[in-house]
Formats: C-alpha cells, structure tokens, sequence
C-alpha cells in the first residue's frame, strides 16, 4: 500500500505510478495517450470485464487521492473530487448517519467490506444516479503516522450482470441438447458439455485436451482441422458443415451437422472456435428415403411415359430396360414365353415355371457382355428355359419376386428376378442387376421392380392382342383377295398387295384395302379396287362383306354405275341390324332408305361404314372399258407413245353415304395401254401430301412397255411405301383385246332356217380355229339356243363365237324374258333344251344388254384340262 501516492496524479497510466515505475524500470515505456482506458490489465485478466476503481482518505475524513478509474466510475474528475466528504457526497441522506460511523470505525483502523449504495453527484444540482457498489476498506498511516484508509470499489452491476451471463453460459453451455465444444487455438478441446459426453463416452472434463483426429476417420479430420483454421484466421462463421464419422462401440456410420464460429475475450483477441453439433443422422436417413422415393417416382413417370409407345412386343421389352438401366440397377435382361411370342392361343408358360423362354432384351450399363455371376450367357433370340429349382422358376411358378444368389467371383452382387404379370397371367420374368459397389436391393426397390415389370407386362400383352388380332385380320384380308395372279381375257394382269406394319414403330393395324378382278361372260372382266375406311377387324370384316356384295352383284351383269348404287344401299346397313342381306331381298334399297332415315342422329358413329371403290368393265371384244366412282382416286391410263395421265372419272360420294346417284364414262383402250388402280396407302402418307403422291405416281409410269411385274416393282420402289401407316392396293391391267379373226359374228333372220344356218357357221368357225372336237357339242347347243330364240325371244338373232382361254357362243336378240331352266316330266315332248345346255357346257347364263338379253355358253379347249363331254351321254343321262 505503501506505494500509493500522497496525491492524486495526472499519469494516464490507470494503474497508478506502482505499474508505471515498473514499467520505467523494465526499460518500456508508458501507453501511448489515446489507449482505451481498460486496456491497461494483462490480456484475458478479469479486469478486461470489471470495473474496479480505487481512491484514499485522509485522517480528516475527506477524500485526499482519486483515480482515473473512480472518475470513469462515478463520473467525478479528481480536481472535484479530492477534498470532499465521500459520506456527504456519494450516501443518501438517509444512510449517511450509519455512514459516518462505519467511516469513525474505519479511522480506528478496521477493514471494512460490504455493499454500499450510492449516488454520483448531479453537476447540475440534479438527483444524480443511483449505484450499488461493492467496498473493501483497508486501514493505512500516512508520513506522519495518522490513520488514514484505501478504498478499492467494483461496480456491483457489472458484477451482478457477469454473473448472469456466467450462469446463462453455464446454463447453455451445460443443458444443451447439441454437443457443445469449446476448441482453442491449438485445436484441442478446451470445454466440453455432457451432451458431447454422452455420444462420445466419458465425462465432460475427460474430453480437454483432445483433437478432432481423436474422434473422426483420418480424412474426415483432416478435412476439418483445416475448417476449424480458416475460422481462426478469418472469423467466417460455417453453419451446416456436414460431418461423418463413428462413436465408440458402434460400426453404424454417424452423420453431423456442425456451426462453426470464432469466439473473442473482452478484448475482442480470439481465443478459439466454438462447436455447436448436431446428430443428423436419422434425418440423412429420412432424406436418403424420400430422395429414393423420388427418383422412383420420378422413375415410374418416365416408364409411364417411354415404356409402351410400340405395339411391337421386343420393342417394349427394350424400352423397360432403357428405363431402368443405369437408373435402377446395371444389368437387366426380358424373357417371354416362346408360346407368347409364336402367337399361341393357350396361357402362356406351365405350372411348374420351366417353360421355355427367349430372351428378347438385354441391357448393361458395364459392358456389352453379361457379367459373370448371372448364370450360363444367353445371347438375345435364344430360346431357353430355367430349370425347376432355380430362383427364377420358382418366380415364374409363383408369380413372386425372388432374389437370386450371385456367384462366387461374379461382377454382380444382388439380381432380382420379376415375373411380369399382366391379367393375372404371367408373360415373362424380368432380371434387375446390381454389380458390386452399388447399393444392394432393398425392399423398396423390389417394390418398384415388381411396378415397373407389372407395367411392361401390361404393354406387352396389349401388343400380343394387337399382334393376334392385326394377323387375324391380315389373313381374312388376305383370304378375301384373289388368290395367286388373277387371270382375265384380254388382258396381262399384274397386282400388288402391301399392308399396313409396325416396322415404323407407330401402332398400325390392318385396313380395308382390296381389289379384284371378275371374269364377266363374253371375255369381259370387271377390275375393282376399293378401301373401307377405318382399320382394325372391323374394317376387315367390311371390306369382305363389300368385295362378296361386289362378285355377287357383277354375276347379275348390271352396269357398273349400278352396281355402286347397289353396294351404297349395303354399305349403309353394314351397321344396322339385319345386315347387308336384306339389300338383295325384294325392296331392299326401299328398306335400306327407310332404315337410314329413320336412324338417330346420335348413332353410334362406330357403326357407320364408309367405302370408296372405282369399278370398271372391259370388253375384251371392242376394248372399251366402262368406268364408275364411288369416292375413289381416279383410274390412271397411260397409252403407247403417250405420258400417263389421270382419267377424269366424275368421282361420286363414297359408298355408305347415299343420296346421289353414280355417273359412268366409257373410255375405248388401245392395244398396249397400260390401265392402273390403286389405293390412297400408294400416293399418301404424313410426309407426303396426296397432289405430291399423284404426281409422282404418274411420273413413275414412264415405261410401259416393260413387264407389267418390273412396272410394278418399279412403282413401289419409286415412291414411299414403305411408311406402313396404310395399306397399299395396286392393280394394273395391260390392254390385250382380241384379234378379229378370234370373233365369230353373224346375224340371223327371224325364221326357222336360221337354226341350220347357225350351226353351219359354227361348224365352218370352228373348223377354222382347228376345234373339230367341238363341233358336235356346240352344233347342239347353237341349235338349241337359237331355237329358244325363235321361240320365245323378239327382233333379229346375232350369233357370235369368241375364242381365247375357252370358247364362249352367244346368241342376242330383242326379247327381255329371261330364260328359265326346269326340270321336264318324262312325259313332256320338250323342256329339256336349257338341261342339256348345263349338262354340256362349262357355263351358262343370260344378261340383259342395251337392246335385249343374251343367252350364252362357255366350252372348254380340247387340250384344258376338262374333257369335251359326249353329246350322246348327256341326252341319255336326261331320261
């Protein structure tokens, strides 16, 4: 105490001349003016957060030294403050007499500590402030021996408030449930809370001292040692910094999430990092799940979007696997029942699962070879089968997903094998591989696996439906068109047939596109081409109805506008009960209008047919073809010497329409034209409008002297149709007519001479054309149907014999009955001439013309393969 001085002093040093004397001695020098007042204490002392002031007084009772520290305290400078009594001016009136005797006690020379309330002087004249500070008093002498005393006080508020922040440190510090650490700048562990302790054993103070490599893999706190530095140096705060290691007595794999931030003393020099942990690791485990939850989501829209886009059923099995290969596992291969694949109509696969399988798909994100591991390698297209005990049998036999065992040394570590499921019938078994390194198949995963085969299952067996009924439909088609190279008199005929096909990966079903050709009497022929609109079964089954309804109605040799006038009544009761018979019964094109008339208008537009057919006759005779449209693309011509042009055939409404009635142009064809019919599938498509279509198609037609089979090739290979979006209907026809010297024509008086006449000119043509083995037989039958002719027909008899494939006789005359074949008694003198008619002939028949009927018969060639018939028989044989 003794070093305090007599008086107070103007030193800047807050310590007084003790501190600076010191530091005289040591050789330093004072602070420089300007310092911070609390600056004067070592760093990190208590002082750095207390204020503590101290100041003497002197045998008289009054205050003789005063600090720098007490002016910052009580706000007092020392030239006012020394020289005034301390009870006077800093106690309430109220207190200041137990003041004063505490100040007698202290002149006697005892120490004194307590708590003293006090009140700083208002300049002013004012109140002034209130305080509460803590004095310890210690007894001195001065020079001359007098009692005199040393007053060292602390501002009880900062203590009281120290004090709370110390407790709510504590209290933070120590009831945390985050692990706390307080990590100096040594990075070792300077404090730690018992949260921290708890996870990581021990107690609190067992942790000081320790590093983060004493708790995290190498890496890991490497990794973090090199965190807790930055923060050192640069005081940038981390938060959220994930942290992954293990605890004691545990091998699970911990996550962290940790704050870090720079922690300061009262001077603001840092002195550490603080470490504020959390335990993460069940809300990793909480996002990993819904992250998976996710992508399988996210999984299962891509497969509900890619898988299923094909009607083709090896297609659809690739798209499952470009689904799921790499983002659901490695290595994935598609096998279906072989039954499935052939189209057999029995459930595929057996009972036991052994049936034989093809692999029709395989994928691998590692290689193109299949891993070893994955059983004996089938190649894609092989047929196989899963013996009876193996995982994936036993899939197929239950319908189950089952996890297959890898081998030993194998790439893959974990297959499941998925039997797809479609109906409740099993298709086929799909396997989703994991190679070692990836994630083992979880529960979760085989959820979505059994998902996404039960999806492509679904696609699959849609594409085997389409597939039976698309063949289904092509065979009726097909059995619905003329077999083999149709035939006709006067002309080469050569045709094309191509249907609609999935080869574009578009879904594509089977049309109603067809053609015929119909041999008419007298060499003619009728060429039909027509399309029902509409695909699938369905059109199918129409255009068989339509092409039935078309030969039937070109047997009764109507002309061939009404013959489209005919089909347009069928067409349009295609959909009503019914059908298209009633059309061919007695009123049927009365019924037909009455039905569509009365038909709702909210009919279901399903069962409306609509066709489009162009029908042509051709007289091989006079080479004049008869041309009707119902709707149809126009007929193309192109004559020798000549470029190909469309001809203007007034087109029509198509069939099943009705209301307007069909008009007829007669073309005459001559020798070597080249006639072509054909469908819409030919000359349109998406890419190609139907002018550009036309027009190529007429400018593919530049030779057509070529053989009709290579004019037909060079048709298909010249435009695009291979699109397979329709079918393709072409027919071409070249013109062939009969030479005259194969016509024999003659016409006869209406008189009973002209049956020996007519049997003289067929005896003399037939003659002539080398037929003597037929000249009895057509004697006969001449004779006969010129007789009928006299009999019971009308005007002037023509006679004409055509010859080509067959030999046809005709005999024409005015009347409009119709022959009538009966069967005569034994007792009746005539009846039988119309008998032995069809028991001589090949054919008979009659047809109304322009001017009357015809009556003819068709006699097959001596060296055909039928055989003349003896005239003698076929008269016994009447009897």
């Amino acid at each position: 105490m003794s070093g305090i001085p007599a008086k107070a002093t103007e030193s800047e040093d807050p310590s007084g001349g003790a501190r600076s004397g010191a530091a005289a001695a040591a050789g330093g020098s004072s602070p420089a003016p300007g310092d911070a007042l609390w600056q004067s204490s070592p760093p990190g002392s208590i002082y750095d957060y207390i204020k503590v002031a101290s100041f003497s007084i002197g045998p008289d009772g009054l205050v003789d030294q005063w600090s720098l520290r007490a002016e910052q305290l009580f706000g007092i400078p020392a030239g006012r403050a020394v020289g005034m009594d301390p009870i006077e001016a800093f106690i309430d009136p109220d207190l200041r007499e137990r003041g004063e005797r505490k100040m007698a006690e202290i002149l006697d020379g005892r120490e004194w500590t307590g708590v003293v309330p006090f009140r700083t002087p208002d300049p002013d004249g004012g109140r002034g402030t209130d305080g509460l500070a803590e004095v310890y008093v210690m007894p001195t002498r001065t020079e001359d021996g007098e009692r005199a005393a040393v007053c060292i006080v602390v501002d009880v508020r900062v203590l009281r408030s120290i004090e709370t922040d110390l407790a709510a440190s504590q209290a933070i510090f120590g009831q945390s449930p985050f692990g706390f650490l307080l990590i100096d700048t040594d990075l070792r562990v300077r404090r730690a809370n018992q949260r921290f302790a708890s996870t990581f054993g021990g107690t609190p103070d067992d942790h000081r001292g320790k590093g983060v490599h004493d708790y995290l893999p190498r890496a890991e706190a490497e990794r973090v040692s090199a965190t807790l530095r930055r923060v050192l140096e640069t005081g940038d705060s981390i938060t959220d910094m994930h942290v992954t290691g293990f605890v004691p007595g545990s091998d699970e794999r911990r996550h962290w999430s940790v704050n870090l931030y720079r922690v300061h003393s009262g001077t603001g020099r840092p002195i550490g990092v603080a470490w504020l942990g959390t335990d993460i690791t069940a809300r990793r485990a909480a996002a990993r799940e819904a992250a998976a939850a996710r992508r399988n989501l996210a999984l299962l829209n891509e497969a509900g979007a890619r898988i299923g886009n094909s009607l083709d059923l090896e297609t659809t099995a690739r798209e499952l696997l470009d689904v799921v290969v790499p983002g659901f596992c490695d290595l994935a291969t598609v096998d279906l029942y072989q039954g499935l694949l052939v189209g057999d109509e029995t459930p595929p696969g057996l009972p036991d699962g052994s049936a034989e399988l093809r692999r029709v798909a395989f994928a691998s994100a590692v290689s193109d070879a299949p891993f070893a591991g994955t059983g004996k390698p089938v190649k894609v297209g092989a047929v196989h089968h899963y013996p009876f005990n193996s995982p994936c049998a036993d899939a197929l036999r239950t319908a189950r997903p089952r996890l297959v065992p890898p081998e030993e040394g194998g790439l893959v570590q974990s297959t499941l094998a998925v039997p797809m499921v479609a109906h409740d019938t099993v298709v086929g078994l799909a396997q989703f591989s994991r190679a070692k390194g990836s994630e083992p198949f979880g529960d979760r995963d085989r959820d979505l696996a059994v998902e996404l085969a039960a999806r492509a299952a679904v696609c699959i067996d849609n594409a085997r439906l389409y597939r039976r009924e698309h063949e289904r439909a092509l065979i009726l088609q097909r059995s619905l068109l003329p077999p083999g190279d149709p035939v006709a008199a006067g002309l080469d005929i050569a045709c094309r047939y191509l249907p609609g096909n999935v080869s574009t990966g578009r879904p594509s079903e089977v049309g109603g596109d067809w053609f015929d050709v119909i041999e008419l009497p007298g060499h003619r022929t009728a060429l039909v081409v027509g399309d029902v609109m509409g695909r699938g079964l369905r059109a199918a089954v129409a255009m068989g109805e339509l092409r039935t309804a078309v030969r039937t109605l070109a047997q009764l040799d109507l002309e061939p506008a009404e013959v489209l006038s005919q089909l347009d009544e069928i067409a349009r009761g295609l959909g009503t009960p019914g059908g298209p018979a009633q059309a061919f019964g007695p009123g049927g094109g009365i019924q037909q209008a009455t039905r569509a008339a009365r038909r709702p208008r909210e009919a279901d537009l399903s069962e409306v047919y609509l066709a489009t057919c162009v029908y042509a006759v051709y007289d091989s005779v006079t080479r004049r073809c008869t041309f009707a449209n119902a709707g149809h693309l126009p007929p193309v011509l192109v004559e020798p010497g000549e470029p190909a042009l469309m001809l203007d055939v007034p087109p029509g409404l198509p069939l099943g329409v009705g209301g307007e009635p069909f008009e007829e142009v007669e073309v005459e064809l001559p020798e070597g034209a080249l006639l072509a019919l054909y469908t819409d599938g030919l000359v349109e498509s998406r890419d190609h409008p139907l002018d550009e279509g036309l027009q190529a198609f007429v400018g593919a037609l530049t030779d057509p002297a070529s053989p009709l089979e290579d004019v037909c090739d060079h048709v298909l290979n010249t435009l695009d149709t291979h699109h397979g979006e329709d079918d393709i209907a072409l027919l071409m026809a070249r013109v062939q007519g009969l030479p005259a010297e194969s016509v024999g024509d003659w016409t006869l008086p209406r008189e009973p001479r002209s049956v020996g006449r007519a049997r003289e000119y067929a005896r003399g043509q037939l003659l002539s054309w080398d037929l003597e083995p037929l000249v009895d037989t057509t004697e006969l039958l001449v004779s006969e149907l010129v007789t009928n002719a006299l009999r019971y027909g009308e005007g002037e008899i023509r006679l004409r014999l055509l010859l080509d494939r067959t030999l046809v006789c005709e005999v024409w005359d005015s009347g409009l009955v119709q022959p009538r074949r009966r069967r005569a008694r034994d007792t009746d003198e005539g009846g039988r001439g119309l008998q032995l008619v069809g028991l001589l002939s090949a054919a008979w028949g009659s047809r109304r013309t322009h001017r009357g009927k015809t009556v003819w018969f068709e006699l097959p060639l001596p060296d055909g393969e039928n055989g003349v018939a003896d005239p003698a028989e076929a008269l016994l044989s009447l009897f």
